[in-house]
């Protein structure tokens, strides 16, 4: 018989942002309160949800929303509101919104270290 040895690898937990579980961009603080002013209605928010779906498995949704709900986490930068249900959560936990404008367009996306696939147009993932 042979011995052979085994090797713990240590699980690394999940990035933070300040203490809060997604991170906010500046960019993407500034286009929340942008879309915000425009709709008439600084209490809007930029509500970011996980559901079943997609050509990758999971899909992400994005609303606005002027109330956080008790299931809520809310993630504040510059005034502007991030709001993610607890389940979501979950699938976002360590990922960092970004509002990008570039030659493929101008939109929020989502850097998601969770995910080990996605999509070409980044809608949804794989996890």
């Amino acid at each position: 018989m042979t011995e052979t040895a085994t090797q713990t690898v240590p699980v690394q937990p999940p990035a933070t942002f300040n203490g809060d579980p997604v991170g906010l961009t500046a960019s993407a603080a500034r286009r929340i309160l942008k879309v915000a002013e425009s709709e008439g209605n600084p209490a809007l928010g930029l509500r970011i949800s996980v559901s079943g779906g997609g050509c990758s498995g999971f899909q992400y949704s994005f609303t606005l929303d002027a109330d956080a709900t008790a299931d809520d986490v809310v993630i504040s930068r510059d005034g502007a509101r991030l709001l993610v249900d607890t389940v979501s959560l979950d699938y976002l936990r360590g990922s960092e919104l970004d509002f990008v404008e570039d030659l493929s367009g101008a939109g929020f996306r989502i850097n998601n270290p969770l995910a080990s696939s996605s999509c070409g147009c980044g809608n949804s993932f794989a996890v």
